[in-house]
């Protein structure tokens, strides 16, 4: 079972991870991340949600043990208006997305400040590719909340954008 749930869903893992975090902390999470799904198989419920949800819960909980390092680099981002030039960082590829690479420091500080469940389902989505369903699994977050912080989210990035175009 788990040689098969490694294979569907460790690639996709990885992506997202490497993009929060870069690619050699996400390998490492990639392997915990699975190595608890392990140990803690008997608390998955497929009546709560898809093992898609479970998976990215694991990892999103193992990511907030660097949360503290990426909201350091979000601060210094803004502060300095530095590109951090890592490719695969969580800073280039938010900014990317967000057309925000002229408003780096703009968006990192926005990012920087939020609470750090609304970043988590804001990533989630965007950069994971999950459903707002498998990210409010993900989060423990009901998905009526999850679907209406991620709008709020939204319209606060769009607005802060069109602020400063």
């Amino acid at each position: 079972m788990f040689a098969e749930l490694f294979d569907e869903h460790a690639h996709p893992l990885h992506r997202y991870l490497a993009r929060r975090v870069g690619v050699d902390v996400a390998d490492d999470l990639v392997s915990e991340t699975f190595l608890a799904a392990m140990r803690g198989k008997e608390s998955y419920d497929p009546e709560k949600g898809s093992v898609v949800g479970w998976l990215y819960g694991i990892a999103t909980n193992l990511l907030r043990g660097h949360a503290k390092r990426e909201t350091r680099l979000l601060r210094t981002a803004e502060r300095y208006g530095v590109d951090l030039g890592v490719a695969e960082s969580l800073e280039h590829t938010v900014v990317t997305r967000i057309d925000a690479r002229s408003h780096l420091r703009l968006i990192a500080g926005e990012l920087s400040r939020m609470q750090t469940s609304d970043r988590d389902l804001l990533l989630l989505v965007s950069l994971a590719g999950l459903t707002v369903q498998e990210a409010a699994q993900a989060l423990a977050m009901n998905p009526a909340t999850a679907r209406s912080r991620l709008h709020r989210l939204r319209t606060k990035l769009k607005e802060l954008e069109l602020r400063h175009a």
